[in-house]
């Protein structure tokens, strides 16, 4: 019998497990317990509203793409009151449209919202949002999934009760395991919470009781040893690279993208109408007049197979192009192979187009 490197590996130890933990806390600047959790990251997001939400739960929930519509529906599910505080999905929400629902609503005691959408290509500024809810006094819950080492990120500074973080994005790493940040207002609300999820994979607290609680000497179940390798490795190249340089090529990589798209014509336009709202992970475009846009992502791919651009989700199938620019995919080369195939796509629709501005405008964003 042969070996293989992701097979016939030594057990991961509890203390190994632990130190990851801890260089993902590092991460997050955070002192608060860092949980690591065995799945995507719809896991720890449903934990947590599940775990802090029940009958008598009033929810502000910010909806700036499909997650935020999430969220409602799983608030829902937990008997909680939800008021929607959705704005268009080519902007950002604003500390000043929370603050005002929170004084029509003073009994909100949950907040939850998207840092950056990566669906929809915009983010949010969660500093100002964070100091509002602190104010207010309710619970503040972030997913941050998209937004985590792509942007500044800091839950203890913002007043984040509970940051929940993938790896698939800007980190670079697994899709099969992700992290939440919990502080001590989050973990008084999940324990005095009867319907919050107890020995079950959702429960935030069997983790608390049985892991943090007991010194993390033993896991509540076998690691996922694949996946906790892989992002301690990701982890590490991010300390290799740097936070601030990972993030600065997250920026200019979504600066270049828009510039380029701006530059090759044709009626392709930036579908987040003002740069300072728009994610650095991804950068969402509104196909051509009369050009359905699932149809030019094809005929690109078709060309190059390996580039990250996606037609938009659902509704916005026909109207929405995303270039996905995170992680090892936020580079000079990939944003121009991404703008050339799409520039390709719409000179065989007929539409003129300006690959050369494209390219200029992409280097000079760079450099």
């Amino acid at each position: 019998m042969t070996t293989h490197p992701f097979l016939d590996l030594a057990p991961l130890s509890a203390q190994h497990f632990a130190s990851i933990e801890e260089r993902v806390a590092g991460l997050l600047s955070t002192s608060q317990d860092v949980v690591i959790m065995q799945g995507e990251a719809l896991l720890p997001l449903e934990g947590c509203i599940r775990g802090a939400a029940r009958p008598g739960t009033t929810a502000l929930n910010v909806i700036t793409g499909p997650y935020g519509q999430t969220f409602g529906n799983w608030l829902r599910d937990c008997g909680a009151t939800v008021v929607d505080l959705a704005v268009p999905f080519h902007t950002a929400v604003t500390a000043e449209q929370v603050r005002e629902a929170l004084a029509a609503h003073p009994e909100i005691d949950f907040v939850s919202l998207v840092h950056a959408e990566a669906a929809t290509g915009n983010t949010n500024p969660v500093a100002e949002i964070g100091e509002v809810v602190r104010e207010h006094g309710a619970l503040f819950m972030l997913d941050a999934v998209a937004s985590v080492a792509a942007e500044p990120l800091l839950p203890d500074a913002w007043g984040v009760d509970l940051c929940v973080i993938g790896a698939q994005k800007a980190m670079g790493g697994p899709a099969g395991v992700s992290a939440v940040s919990v502080s001590e207002r989050a973990w008084a609300r999940l324990a005095a919470n009867p319907q919050a999820p107890r020995r079950s994979y959702l429960s935030l607290l069997d983790w608390k009781e049985r892991w943090i609680d007991g010194g993390r000497k033993a896991l509540l179940h076998a690691p996922a040893q694949l996946e906790m390798l892989a992002l301690e490795a990701c982890v590490e190249r991010i300390e290799a690279e740097g936070l601030d340089a990972l993030m600065a090529r997250h920026a200019t990589a979504a600066a270049a993208t828009r510039a380029g798209a701006i530059a090759l014509g044709g009626g392709l336009s930036p579908y987040v109408h003002e740069a300072r709202d728009a994610a650095p992970v991804a950068t969402t475009l509104r196909a051509p007049e009369g050009v359905d846009a699932s149809t030019l992502v094809a005929k690109a791919l078709a060309a190059d197979p390996v580039l990250p651009l996606v037609a938009g989700g659902g509704a916005l199938a026909k109207e929405m192009i995303r270039v996905n620019h995170y992680g090892p995919d936020a580079t000079r080369g990939v944003v121009h192979a991404s703008l050339a195939a799409l520039g390709a796509a719409m000179g065989e629709a007929g539409l003129a187009v300006d690959l050369e501005a494209a390219r200029r405008a992409v280097t000079a964003a760079w450099q």
